[in-house]
C-alpha cells in the first residue's frame, strides 16, 4: 500500500507503519510505499492522509503514453462497475519537483480526453477531489513521484484530513484544527449542546463550537479574543484546566482540550479523569509531541491500558492537515 502524508513527516509515517508491521519499501516527499499486502480492515495510521490500496506502478516517457497507461489500468479495474454519480479522479504529485505539476495537469487532461472518447458520461462525472468523509472510496487515485513514474489505484482509504476555510473572526489558526477534527469524527457540535474547552485562550475552539450553535464553557486564566470575546454563547471561566470539573459532575456533550503541555501530563492528569468519570460524550483532544517520541506516544494512546481504549466507544488518532507537531484524538464514549 502507498500512504500519503503531510510533507516533512514521511519518516514518522514510515516509523509508524513499521511499528504496525508494514515494512517500508520506498519513501519520498509526502508518501511512503510498503510492499506488504493491504490489510482488511484498514489499520489506523495516524500520519496517513490517503492510503492507496494495492497500487500499481506505471512508467512512460511522454504525456500521452502516461495517460494511455493510466486509462488502460482504470478501464481494467473498473470492469463491469457502473458509475452514475460524481466519482473521485485524484491526481497528486511531488511538489518539490519543479515543473512536475504542469506535466501532471497535462497527463490528467489527456487521460480525461481519452476517457471521454471511450465513455463520455463517465468522464463528465470525474471530480479531482477526495470525498469529505473518511473511509473506503473507489475511483482513480494517481500519485506521480517523478516525471515518468506514478502509482495508480482504483481503491483508497481516506483518513479524513482536509484543508479548512478560515474565518476572519476566529481568534487563532487553531480554529482550523477543530473544524477539521469534526470532519474526521463525522459530527460537529450542535445547538443546545454543551462544550467544555480546557485551555481555551485565545478561544479558537470555543469560537468554533459557538459558531455551530453550542454553549461553551471556556476554561483558561488567559484572555479570549476576537469572535470568542463577549460571545453570548461562551462563558469564560478563569481557572486552571487541570483543576476544573463540570458543574455537579454532570456529563457534557463535548470535551475540547488543546494545551501546550507535556502529552503524558495531559493524558494522565486530565484526560484520564474525564474519561474514567464519564464527564463527556464526545471529545477532541490535541497532544503535542514536539518534545516527545511521537511513535512511543502513539503506542501509549493505543495501548490496552489507554483511557481511550478502556473508556471510549471508539476513537481516531490523526495528524491533521492543520496540525504541526501534534496529534488530534477524536472519539465518543456513547
Amino acid at each position: 500500500m502507498l500512504c500519503t502524508c503531510q510533507p516533512g513527516f514521511e519518516s514518522l509515517l514510515g516509523l509508524e507503519m513499521g511499528a504496525l508491521g508494514f515494512a517500508t519499501q520506498e519513501i519520498g516527499p509526502g508518501w511512503v510505499l510498503s510492499n506488504a499486502p493491504t490489510p482488511t480492515p484498514m489499520p489506523e495510521v495516524a500520519f496517513a492522509y490517503l492510503i492507496f490500496n494495492s497500487p500499481v506502478e506505471i512508467q512512460a516517457d511522454s504525456v500521452n503514453a502516461l495517460a494511455q497507461k493510466v486509462l488502460d489500468y482504470f478501464m481494467k479495474a473498473l470492469g463491469p462497475t457502473r458509475i452514475d454519480e460524481a466519482w473521485p479522479c485524484v491526481w497528486q504529485f511531488e511538489a518539490e519537483l519543479v515543473g512536475l505539476g504542469r506535466r501532471v495537469s497535462a497527463v490528467e487532461a489527456a487521460f480525461l480526453e481519452m476517457l471521454k472518447k471511450r465513455m463520455s458520461r463517465l468522464a463528465k462525472l470525474a471530480v479531482n477531489a477526495t470525498p469529505r468523509e473518511s473511509g473506503d472510496v473507489k475511483g482513480l487515485f494517481v500519485r506521480f513521484v517523478d516525471f515518468g513514474r506514478a502509482y495508480v489505484s482504483f481503491e483508497a482509504f481516506s483518513n479524513g484530513q482536509k484543508r479548512m476555510a478560515d474565518d476572519d473572526y476566529a481568534p487563532s489558526r487553531s480554529y482550523l484544527k477543530v473544524e477539521e477534527a469534526y470532519v474526521v469524527l463525522g459530527i460537529d457540535p450542535k445547538e443546545n449542546e454543551t462544550v467544555v474547552d480546557l485551555g481555551a485562550a485565545p478561544g479558537g475552539w470555543s469560537y468554533s463550537a459557538a459558531r455551530h450553535g453550542a454553549k461553551v464553557i471556556a476554561v483558561d486564566n488567559g484572555p479570549l479574543k476576537a469572535g470568542a470575546l463577549n460571545n453570548d454563547l461562551i462563558e469564560h471561566v478563569l481557572a486552571d484546566a487541570f483543576g476544573y470539573c463540570p458543574p455537579d459532575n454532570a456529563q457534557v456533550d463535548w470535551l475540547f482540550c488543546d494545551l501546550v503541555e507535556d502529552p503524558n501530563h495531559v493524558l494522565d492528569n486530565l484526560i484520564t479523569p474525564w474519561l474514567t468519570k464519564g464527564w463527556c460524550k464526545r471529545f477532541v483532544i490535541n497532544f503535542k509531541f514536539g518534545r516527545a517520541d511521537p511513535i512511543a506516544l502513539l503506542k501509549q494512546l493505543r495501548s490496552p491500558t489507554s483511557p481511550f481504549v478502556t473508556h471510549a466507544k471508539y476513537f481516531k488518532i490523526r495528524h491533521l492537515f492543520h496540525d504541526r507537531e501534534e496529534f488530534t484524538v477524536v472519539g465518543s464514549t456513547v
